[in-house]
């Protein structure tokens, strides 16, 4: 099996190298399947790049000559003009087997920095698609990524690997949220401050239909980037308490060493409205931006960094309680590819061993019919059946072998055995 897969990932490499090894555009990923087949014109290849992953599947007939780690790697040095002794040190390489089943292990999120989580499948999924639209798939790319999409359906509804969230603005969303409130649709979210943990929260939000967004932030560039990408508006820090009051979520990321709201300022800011009602508060800031005290205040639902965490945690020991269970589906499918890849293999090998021991029958039939023109055409036919029998019964005993160690297995060694000893091509 000419199968080869060279790797660059989270564990194996450094986010720099992969962000210079990615495939950033469609126009890029064409451009590289272009040049790809430029250099390999016998080669099937896809490539599946993430921003966690830059994996290049390269597969051959037995014919052709395999497309090994040091070409790819040469490959991906000359598309991305990075000097191949950068980032090879880095490179994984899996080959046969092992390039299927890691391939398999991908798509089920057992190689996912984040364990279970679903993106990685669509992620394949478009990688095949992108290399079915350039030509670069074959017989074996085909039953390969078609063989990881049913490996990642069984491992998606014969376990439990992707249930509950392990992010903590999944978690505060997901999980706390949408316990407090039926819709988010009509809730007005209010952030304080404007970081990564602050978008990633908001990201979730907007999942969820949040439409009223309004950042509070001391760097009102920063306030006013985030606040454009979810058409909400900016409000100066001044501002905060009016805000504090009339929101229905409040997410704070600020960061700061002391509180941001204290208990006596967040109960003041609240009695400005005419009615109490529920306020969901996910505080992010490490140290704490909101009072701890504050969480005793009736419909007030304060959940801190510690308690997410807590969730997440659990989360991640619950999915990881799943791992053998799919781990022992990835090598079911594994061998379910092998198994129909060796009797692919070993049926290719029969027929065209059937086909040339019955040509060769039928030339020396000619040459003996055009000696013995006298004889009728019953008895002909009736020699043609006794050779035919002849040929069938001497090949039964190796392909009757070959169909059993194709079953068990790799079947390598009887077909280089009958390649080589009936000089099959």
């Amino acid at each position: 099996m000419n199968l080869h897969v060279v790797s660059c990932n989270h564990q194996s490499a450094s986010l720099a190298i992969r962000e210079r090894l990615a495939f950033s555009s469609a126009e890029e990923i064409q451009r590289a399947y272009q040049e790809f087949h430029d250099r390999f014109p016998s080669s099937e290849v896809v490539f599946l790049s993430t921003c966690n992953r830059v994996e290049v599947y390269a597969a051959n007939t037995e014919d052709d000559p395999a497309v090994v780690r040091q070409d790819l790697a040469t490959f991906l040095s000359n598309f991305h003009q990075v000097p191949v002794e950068e980032f090879v040190g880095e490179l994984t390489e899996h080959t046969g087997p092992e390039a299927v089943r890691h391939l398999f292990e991908v798509v089920s999120s057992l190689d996912s920095m984040v364990l279970g989580e679903p993106q990685i499948v669509a992620q394949v999924k478009e990688a095949y698609r992108k290399a079915e639209e350039n030509g670069s798939c074959g017989a074996l790319t085909h039953a390969l990524f078609q063989g990881a999409i049913r490996t990642s359906n069984r491992v998606r509804t014969e376990t439990r690997l992707s249930n509950g969230r392990v992010s903590i603005a999944s978690v505060a969303v997901g999980e706390f949220g949408k316990s407090i409130f039926d819709t988010f649709s009509d809730k007005l979210v209010v952030v304080i401050g404007a970081g990564e943990m602050a978008e990633e929260t908001l990201r979730y939000l907007a999942d969820e239909g949040v439409k009223q967004v309004v950042v509070v932030n001391r760097s009102r560039e920063r306030a006013e980037r985030l606040a454009s990408t979810y058409s909400g508006e900016v409000a100066d820090w001044r501002e905060l308490d009016d805000w504090i009051g009339r929101a229905d979520v409040i997410v704070s990321t600020t960061g700061a060493e002391e509180p941001v709201v204290t208990f006596q300022r967040f109960d003041q800011a609240r009695s400005r409205q005419a009615r109490y009602k529920p306020v969901f508060v996910i505080d992010l800031g490490a140290p704490r931006d909101f009072d701890a005290k504050i969480a005793s205040m009736d419909d007030v639902y304060l959940y801190d960094i510690d308690s997410l965490q807590k969730t997440c945690e659990r989360n991640r020991q619950l999915r990881q309680a799943e791992v053998s269970k799919a781990n022992t589906i990835v090598e079911e499918e594994t061998q379910r590819f092998m198994s129909e890849f060796y009797s692919r293999a070993g049926g290719a090998i029969v027929k065209r061993l059937r086909d040339d021991w019955h040509s060769i029958s039928q030339q020396e039939l000619q040459r003996l019919f055009s000696k013995l023109p006298h004889l009728p055409a019953d008895d002909r036919e009736a020699i043609e059946r006794t050779v035919a029998r002849i040929v069938n019964k001497l090949l039964h005993p190796p392909l009757e072998a070959l169909r059993d160690e194709s079953r068990d297995g790799a079947p390598s060694g009887l077909l280089e055995a009958l390649a080589r000893l009936f000089r099959l091509r």
